[in-house]
């Protein structure tokens, strides 16, 4: 009965354990543990600068896909309205 028991105890903690070092917070903890074994700040400083680099390049890229997206719109604003202008100036000198 008890070897019933610890069987279902081991099967039940397996994905228990899973999804919390999946969570947010068990990488906030691996982080920290990965930083405590650097042994201080000075690995860890770089490896933050380039995820900082890497994370302004990827924002750099976005702002010139909107800025692209948003000179389109432009475009397209101002072709919808020259079209309604037209048949409005049409009618008239007839």
């Amino acid at each position: 009965m008890w070897l019933l028991v610890i069987v279902l105890l081991v099967a039940l903690m397996i994905p228990i354990t899973a999804i919390l070092l999946d969570s947010p917070l068990g990488r906030s903890v691996a982080r920290r543990l990965e930083g405590a074994g650097d042994g201080g700040s000075g690995g860890g400083s770089g490896a933050g600068v380039r995820q900082l680099e890497r994370r302004v390049e990827v924002l750099e890229s976005d702002l010139e896909d909107l800025n692209r997206s948003i000179a389109g719109m432009r475009e397209e604003l101002q072709f919808v309205q020259r079209l309604l202008e037209d048949p409005a100036k049409k009618k008239r000198p007839s």
